[in-house]
C-alpha cells in the first residue's frame, strides 16, 4: 500500500509556504501585474513532457512560472472590478473542500456537503433579509444565477400559459416580454440568450442620471401591454455609481401587472446586512427572485454565486433531474434539483466558514467599512487638482474623472487623459483602478469590496494618485 503521507505532503507544503509568501507580501508588492502575456506565454508555454514531474517541483515551476501575473486583488488596495477578497475562515474552508473532493451534485455523494448548503442557504436569506420560504441555489456566480432565476421565471411564467418549457422547449411558446434599464449590467442579456428567451424580446428603458429605472416610465411600458407576460429586472446596485433601484414603488406596479420581478443584486443586495444601509433594500423581499454572489462582498474564494427564488415548485421543476443510478433519500436535499449542474464543486463550505467568522454583526461591519473606504478614497481624490468627482458613493461604487490640464481641453482630451492617469497609476504597482464609460464620458471606478481595506491603504492610494498627478503623463 502506498504511504499517502510521501504522496500528498511534498506538493501542499510547497503550496503552503507559496500562498503564506504571497498574502504576506500583499501589502509591499505591486498590486498591478509587472509581466506582460509575451513573457508569461514564454514561461508558462513548456512543451508537454512525456515523462510526468515531481509533484513539488510542479508546483515549484508554477509558482516561479506566473511570477508577475497574479494581480493583488487577495488585498486591500484592489478597487477594480467587484472583486472581494478570502476571509481567512473561507480560505481554509476552501482548501479543505478541494481536499474532501466532495461531488456536491447529490447528496448521497457528499452527505455533509449537502447538509452544510442547507444551513448555509438558511442563513444567507436571513442576513439578506429574503422570504425564509425561498427556495436557492448556490452557483459559480452571479451570471449563473441569473440564468437558475430566469429559467424559473421561464417556467412559472409559460405554466400560466398553458405551457412547460421542459417538455415542449421554446418552439412554438408564447413571447415573454422582458422590461429593464438600459444600464442593466450585461450578464442579464447573457442569461436571457442562454435561455433562448432572445435580446428582441427585451425592451430596454431609459435610466436617469443616477442610473435607476423611472416609475413613469416602467408604468408606461407595462400599461402598453397589460396582459402580456413579463419579467422586470431591477438593480440593488448600479456597478458603476452603486445606485438602487426604487423596490419600493416599481416591485407594485409590476406585481400589478402579473409580471415576475428579478433583482439583480450582484454586490448590492449585501447592504440588507447593515442596519446603516438597509433602506437601500427596502421592498427587494417583495420581488420573485434574486441574484447575488459571495466572492464579492462576502469574501469567499471565487466562484461563488446565490440564486434564491420565491416559487420554490417553479425553481424545481425548472431544474430538477433523476436517473435510476441515484440514490434519492426523501429527507435530504440533493442540491441537482435546484442548480444548473450535475457534478459541482462543494461551495458552500466556505461561505458556511466565512458566515461564522464574520457573524452578522462582522458582515454588517464589512458592508460599512467597505462603504466608507470607498466614499474616502472618492472624496479625497475628488479633491486633488484637475479631478472631478462624477459620482459619489451610495455604498462602496464610485467614479472619478481626471480633466486634461491644457487649455480648451475636449470632452475627447478629458477621456484619453482619464485613461493616461488610470495607466500611470497601475504602473506604480501601490492600487488598482479600472476605466469605464458613463453617461458618454470616460470615468475610473472606485470599488471597494476586501475585507482588508483599512484606512492606511485609502492614505496610501491618496497619495499615490496625487504622486501621478503631479508628474502630468505625456499625451500619445
Amino acid at each position: 500500500m502506498r504511504k499517502i503521507d510521501s504522496v500528498f505532503r511534498k506538493p501542499l507544503e510547497a503550496a503552503l509556504e507559496s500562498a503564506m509568501a504571497h498574502l504576506e507580501s500583499l501589502d509591499r508588492t505591486s498590486v498591478a501585474a509587472t509581466v506582460d502575456i509575451v513573457t508569461l506565454r514564454s514561461r508558462i508555454g513548456k512543451e508537454l513532457p512525456d515523462e510526468g514531474v515531481a509533484s513539488e517541483q510542479v508546483v515549484a515551476d508554477l509558482v516561479k512560472d506566473v511570477e508577475g501575473g497574479i494581480l493583488g486583488s487577495a488585498g486591500g488596495r484592489f478597487f477594480g472590478w467587484v472583486i472581494g477578497g478570502s476571509v481567512p475562515a473561507a480560505l481554509a474552508a476552501d482548501w479543505l473542500t478541494s481536499a474532501w473532493d466532495q461531488n456536491s451534485g447529490h447528496h448521497s455523494c457528499g452527505p455533509a456537503a449537502a447538509v452544510v448548503e442547507e444551513i448555509t442557504g438558511k442563513w444567507l436569506k436571513e442576513i439578506l433579509e429574503l422570504p425564509a420560504h425561498a427556495s436557492f441555489a448556490l452557483v459559480t456566480g452571479c451570471q449563473m444565477a441569473h440564468v437558475t432565476c430566469l429559467a424559473a421565471a421561464r417556467h412559472a411564467i409559460l405554466a400560466k400559459q398553458g405551457w412547460d418549457p421542459e417538455q415542449q422547449g421554446l418552439y412554438g411558446a408564447p413571447p415573454i416580454r422582458i422590461v429593464t434599464s438600459d444600464k442593466r449590467h450585461e450578464t442579464f442579456d447573457r442569461a436571457i440568450r442562454l435561455l433562448g428567451l432572445g435580446l428582441a424580446q427585451v425592451e430596454y428603458l431609459s435610466a436617469n442620471s443616477e442610473g435607476q429605472l423611472p416609475t413613469d416610465a416602467l408604468e408606461r411600458a407595462l400599461k402598453a401591454e397589460p396582459s402580456a407576460p413579463t419579467i422586470v429586472l431591477l438593480q440593488a446596485g448600479d456597478v458603476n455609481t452603486g445606485k438602487y433601484d426604487s423596490f419600493e414603488t416599481l416591485i407594485p406596479i409590476a406585481k400589478h401587472y402579473k409580471a415576475w420581478v428579478h433583482v439583480d443584486g450582484a454586490f448590492g443586495l449585501w447592504a440588507a446586512a447593515s442596519a446603516r444601509y438597509r433602506h437601500l433594500v427596502r421592498g427587494a423581499a417583495e420581488a420573485d427572485s434574486w441574484a447575488t454572489d459571495g466572492h464579492k462582498w462576502l469574501n469567499v474564494p471565487y466562484d461563488c454565486g446565490y440564486a434564491f427564488i420565491a416559487d420554490p415548485d417553479a425553481h424545481r421543476a425548472s431544474m430538477s433531474s433523476h436517473a435510476a443510478y441515484l440514490t434519492h433519500d426523501g429527507d435530504a436535499r440533493d442540491q441537482l434539483d435546484w442548480t444548473p449542474e450535475w457534478s459541482r464543486r462543494a461551495r458552500a463550505f466556505p461561505t458556511y466558514a466565512a458566515l461564522r467568522q464574520l457573524g452578522r454583526s462582522g458582515v454588517a461591519a464589512l458592508v460599512e467599512r467597505c462603504c466608507e473606504h470607498a466614499h474616502s478614497l472618492v472624496i479625497k481624490i475628488g479633491r486633488l487638482p484637475g479631478v472631478e468627482v462624477v459620482s459619489e458613493p451610495v455604498v462602496n461604487q464610485g467614479l472619478v474623472r481626471f480633466l486634461d490640464p491644457k487649455p480648451g481641453a475636449s470632452d475627447t482630451d478629458h477621456d484619453r487623459h482619464t485613461e493616461e492617469v488610470i495607466s500611470a497609476i497601475l504602473a506604480t504597482g501601490e492600487a488598482f483602478f479600472g476605466g469605464t464609460t458613463w453617461l458618454g464620458r470616460r470615468a475610473m471606478r472606485v470599488s471597494v469590496s476586501n475585507w482588508q481595506t483599512s484606512e492606511a491603504d485609502v492614505r496610501r492610494v491618496v497619495s499615490a494618485v496625487a504622486q501621478v498627478l503631479a508628474v502630468k503623463p505625456v499625451h500619445s
